[in-house]
């Protein structure tokens, strides 16, 4: 009985501990010249961003969500290729890999050079990318 009981308390505690590949995202969305894959854990959705040489929101992203700029949040770390970001005030900065980024809403970037940006992102992906209904 008491070795039962202990591997109940086994099992429940393992149920604490989660773990996913963006290699199985639970989702991906695709669009002109990049994608975005999808994991929800821990009740959090992040997502990894691929962008490849020429992909720019404004001309990839914008003509599906049909906003002025990003209206995304964005918190995230720059992983590979340079990413240029403007500002709607008009702040202009670069990302580079090993960066991390905390965006508000209201901006435009574009892949800088000829290597894709790999982002992954804590916050703004959720909606990113999706067809208004």
């Amino acid at each position: 009985m008491k070795a039962a009981k202990h591997l109940k308390t086994l099992k429940a505690e393992s149920h604490m501990a989660e773990w996913k590949g963006f290699d199985k995202a639970d989702e991906v969305r695709t669009f002109p010249k990049g994608k975005v894959e999808l994991v929800t854990i821990g009740g959090a959705t992040i997502g990894r961003a691929t962008l490849e040489p020429g992909w720019r929101w404004s001309t990839s992203v914008q003509p599906i969500v049909k906003t002025k700029s990003c209206e995304a949040p964005h918190f995230q770390y720059h992983v590979a290729g340079t990413l240029k970001v403007v500002m709607d005030d008009g702040t202009e900065f670069m990302c580079r890999p090993g960066d991390v980024s905390l965006l508000p809403s209201g901006h435009d970037a574009w892949v800088v050079g000829d290597e894709p940006v790999v982002i992954v992102d804590f916050q703004g992906m959720v909606d990113y990318a999706k067809k208004p209904r």
